[in-house]
Parts: C-alpha cells; sequence; structure tokens
C-alpha cells in the first residue's frame, strides 16, 4: 500500500520539477498492451540557471527521456520491462518519422532513467554496465550506447547540492538527510517551497494508514518531515511579523504627520508608528495564515468552492498553534467529494468556536445549518458573527 503512495509522490516530484522545462507526460501509454511511462519528458527552451539549480536532475533534462521511479531496489525483470517501453517509443518516433519523410537523429531520440534505491552489483553485471566518470558522478551505471539507458543507483550518489532533487527519491536514512538538507536553503526558494509541499501530501498520505500498517523507515519519515512543517509555519509568520513592521512603519509614519499636526510633531509619530507598526504585523501575519490555508486545501481538495474561501478569510486570525491543529485535521481529510464536504464542516465549526470561544455543543449542531446557507447569506451571517452573542446567533434558526 505505502508502495503506491511512495510511487505516486515520485511521479508527482519529477513532473513538478520537470515542467520548467519542458513538457511533462506523466503516465504516457506505449503498445498495444496497454503499458504507462511514469514520466515522459520533452525540453523546451532550455533555462540554463533552472537547469542548473537542478544539478544532476536538470542535466538528464537535457533531452527528451523517460523516468521509471522505484521505490524498491530494481530487479532484472524491472529493467527489461522499462527498456520494453524505450523501445516501443523509438518504434513510435520511426514510424511517424517514415509517415512524414523526415530522418531521424539519434541524439533526439529519448534516453531512459532508472531511478532505483541501491543495486546489486549481480544485476548491474548482468546488464554489463560501466561507469562514464569524465562526463557522469559516482552512481550512474550505462547500458550499452545504442540502449541510451542508465541505472541511477540514489544510494550510491555524492551527497552534494548538484544530486540533492534525486537524492529526496531514495529510502532511508539517505531521503531523510536529503529532506533535512532543505533547511539549509532561503526559505522562499520556489524548488525548496515546491519539494516541501509535495513532502507534506506525501506525510499526509503516509498518516493516514494505521501505524502498524507502515513500515519503520515510513513512521522515521513522518517523524523527520514533522519539523520542517513547523519551521514553515514559523517562518511564515516571521515573514508576516516583517511585512507588518514595513507596512506599520509606512502607515505609522503618515498617521505620525497627522497626528503631530495636532498634537505634537514627536508624540504622533512615536504613537502613529507603535499603533501602525502593531496594526501592520497583525495583518501580515493573517495574510500568512490565509495563504498557508489556502494553499494546503488547494493541494488537498483541487479548487476551493466558495464557502470554503469565505471561511478561511476569519481563521486567518486563528494563533500559530490553533493553525497548526487546524493543518494537521485538515491534512488528514480524505481527497475526494468527501473531504469537500468535511472540510466545510471543520472550517465552519472552528469559526464558530473562534467566534464564541465556547464549547457549547449547541454550536455544532449548528454547523449544517451554517453550510446549508445560500454563499450570499452565509458571507453576510459570518460579518454579524462578532457582534453576535451565541443566543442571538441560536435565534436565527
Amino acid at each position: 500500500m505505502t508502495r503506491l503512495i511512495h510511487d505516486q509522490f515520485a511521479k508527482d516530484y519529477l513532473a513538478e520539477l520537470l515542467s520548467p522545462l519542458g513538457t511533462v507526460n506523466p503516465g504516457r501509454e506505449v503498445s498495444s498492451e496497454v503499458r504507462q511511462i511514469d514520466v515522459y519528458f520533452t525540453p523546451n527552451s532550455p533555462s540554463d540557471e533552472y537547469s542548473q539549480k537542478l544539478g544532476l536532475l536538470g542535466k538528464m533534462a537535457a533531452t527528451t527521456a523517460l523516468f521509471e521511479p522505484f521505490r524498491n531496489p530494481v530487479n532484472s525483470a524491472d529493467v527489461l520491462s522499462c527498456l520494453s517501453k524505450l523501445l516501443d517509443v523509438n518504434a513510435q518516433i520511426q514510424r511517424l518519422a517514415r509517415r512524414e519523410n523526415t530522418p531521424i537523429i539519434d541524439v533526439e531520440l529519448p534516453k531512459l532513467w532508472i531511478l532505483t534505491p541501491t543495486a546489486s552489483t549481480t544485476l548491474l553485471n548482468g546488464f554489463r554496465t560501466i561507469i562514464d566518470q569524465e562526463n557522469w558522478c559516482q552512481g550512474i551505471y550505462w547500458l550499452a550506447d545504442y540502449l541510451r539507458t542508465a541505472i541511477v543507483v540514489i544510494h550510491q550518489l555524492p551527497e552534494v547540492e548538484e544530486t540533492l532533487w534525486l537524492r529526496i527519491l531514495g529510502r532511508g536514512r539517505v531521503q531523510e538527510r536529503a529532506i533535512a538538507s532543505l533547511n539549509a536553503m532561503a526559505i522562499d526558494e520556489p524548488l525548496r517551497m515546491t519539494t516541501l509541499e509535495l513532502v507534506y501530501q506525501l506525510q499526509s498520505n503516509l498518516s493516514r494508514n494505521q501505524p502498524t500498517d507502515l513500515e519503520v523507515e515510513d513512521r522515521e519519515l513522518i517523524m523527520a518531515i514533522a519539523p520542517l512543517f513547523q519551521e514553515q509555519l514559523a517562518a511564515a509568520e516571521q515573514r508576516g511579523e516583517q511585512r507588518g513592521e514595513q507596512r506599520g512603519e509606512q502607515r505609522g509614519e503618515q498617521r505620525g504627520r497627522i497626528a503631530g499636526i495636532q498634537q505634537g510633531i514627536q508624540q504622533g509619530i512615536q504613537q502613529g508608528i507603535q499603533q501602525g507598526i502593531q496594526q501592520g504585523i497583525e495583518r501580515g501575519r493573517r495574510e500568512e495564515n490565509r495563504l498557508i490555508l489556502e494553499n494546503l486545501l488547494q493541494v488537498r481538495l483541487g479548487e476551493l468552492d466558495a464557502k470554503v474561501a469565505l471561511f478561511i478569510r476569519p481563521l486567518s486570525a486563528l494563533s500559530a498553534a490553533d493553525l497548526t491543529r487546524l493543518l494537521v485535521q485538515l491534512s488528514a481529510l480524505p481527497v475526494d467529494e468527501n473531504g469537500v464536504r468535511l472540510a466545510q464542516e471543520l472550517l465552519a465549526e472552528h469559526v464558530l468556536r473562534m467566534y464564541f470561544e465556547s464549547e457549547d455543543e449547541r454550536l455544532t449542531n449548528l454547523v449544517p445549518s451554517l453550510l446549508g446557507l445560500s454563499v450570499d447569506d452565509l458571507e453576510v451571517l459570518l460579518l454579524q458573527l462578532p457582534e453576535l452573542s451565541v443566543e442571538e446567533l441560536l435565534g436565527k434558526w
């Protein structure tokens, strides 16, 4: 069960990282016997800067390629199956070239990259693999030239920045160290943010299994990912405070000038700055919380419906501790229509608890009535909630 979760993570991860460089086709079908290539990649106009950021993975993406990632070590049957897909693709290209009467250039044919955590010496010797030390690093084993195929043994790759994005697809300690190394990157690095979103999704999918169903390394992986989740929240809150301070200083100076004319320039500036900083920090914090909620729900549920969007704004005022608890609950929801319904109920209940600071069961019982309102009526009611008592709210039904 968890192998399928890791397989889907690997496909999504490669698709996200490679998409800026070209066209990614996950699950491309080949041959009359329906089989799928995990990731089929066709490069567009190359971006040297982005390719360099991807390091070894960017170098692999310089040409059309088939990527076949494996969670468990490959065996000879796995390699032969991948080679069969490559040959089927080459046959399709040749048929198309004959129909269009165009020549085929060997260097334009796709390469096959088989990504495996480990590989036995028997397997590598059985396919007569060689190492190209002049052009490629340790851990990459090439088959015969005309096969245009390499077996990438992830756990043998040197643990340097250039191989990071491939080591994320490893297992056990190798994968954990690669994920942990994301801490050294800038918080706003797009590659880091994209990878963390997918890693959080992996953690959420793994966490749905009963602990007894998980392998030891999966449980350890969940524990390794958790600190990154907390760090991302803390970083988001810090960015909110910084933005708030900047906005607060600007607004404070403006208000200070006005107050200064009336009550004294110096006193007005000081009061305006302090008030503006506090307001700016709070607004920045709420904006960051809103983005975190929106991003998580979009990753989990896809496009947000109107009611979910209405609940997000008041919930952006939650404290860091309360927001973390809500995010953990949301991450455990199923990714289907039932998950959307459960998300609406969970968000509605948290809004009511936040405004009324009460464990009154009557509030929980109000959730279906709240969700039964039209979008317009719900929006009006949410604006009224801060002014209502529990009894006044209950009196509306």
